[in-house]
């Protein structure tokens, strides 16, 4: 135990210095674009949600789940007519996307309240994912992802919980209807970006998607890292 205790402490460490908004001194500004550049997203997760993801992205990356630095987080605590997702490059210290997405049908309507990790529930999961393969299917170029937490998000290959585009994922929709359309669980995504994003976060990238659920957040083993495989090991 005293050597996981050093391990985190270490992670904590490395952590708090890896990410500019993680840190007591401002953002750097970033430079102005040019007519031929699109701008760079200055918008961050909340410090909370951040410092959660991150954690659990160290746990992942030490278990050998994750074969780039980016993070991908999904905040399911803001409406869906916030810019709720954003894709982390770590090592360049910035956010790459920051987007709007979608919830499942029976996640709720503008506030997501309820998930689930069962076949047929039509909700979103919460937790950690590794991003896998690509392929096109009747949403377009779409991206397959592994749930990596038993009970809590594990069945969404079973499920086809995938990244994709949606006509529903817009700002028009939400001048329309008041909030985004929703999905059978999957993180949906504006057509107009998704082809972008799910290239930049392929192939081994973690995702992680957060909801204030005291049982998960007391039991996920990527946020209680050092307890759970201490054990095991």
């Amino acid at each position: 135990m005293r050597m996981w205790g050093r391990k985190r402490m270490w992670a904590a460490a490395l952590l708090t210095c890896l990410l500019p908004s993680c840190a007591s001194a401002p953002t750097p500004r970033q430079p102005r674009p040019t007519r031929t550049a699109a701008a760079t997203p200055t918008t961050w997760p909340r410090r909370d949600v951040l410092d959660l993801a991150l954690q659990a992205y160290q746990c992942g990356r030490a278990r050998g789940y994750f074969q780039q630095p980016t993070l991908t987080v999904i905040d399911y605590s803001l409406p869906s007519t916030a810019k709720r997702l954003w894709v982390i490059d770590l090592q360049r210290r910035r956010v790459l996307f920051n987007e709007l997405v979608a919830h499942g049908l029976n996640t709720g309507e503008t506030m997501a309240h309820a998930f689930s990790n069962r076949l047929g529930s039509k909700q979103s999961s919460l937790g950690l994912f590794r991003t896998d393969e690509t392929y096109y299917g009747r949403h377009g170029f779409s991206l397959r992802l592994s749930g990596l937490e038993p009970g809590v998000n594990d069945q969404a290959r079973d499920r086809a919980i995938v990244m994709h585009g949606a006509d529903y994922v817009s700002r028009q929709h939400i001048a329309a209807w008041g909030h985004l359309g929703r999905s059978w669980g999957c993180p949906a995504l504006d057509e107009a970006v998704s082809p972008r994003v799910i290239d930049r976060i392929r192939g081994g990238s973690a995702v992680f998607a957060y909801y204030p659920d005291r049982d998960w957040l007391g039991s996920s083993p990527f946020l209680h890292c050092d307890a759970r495989w201490a054990k095991e090991e």
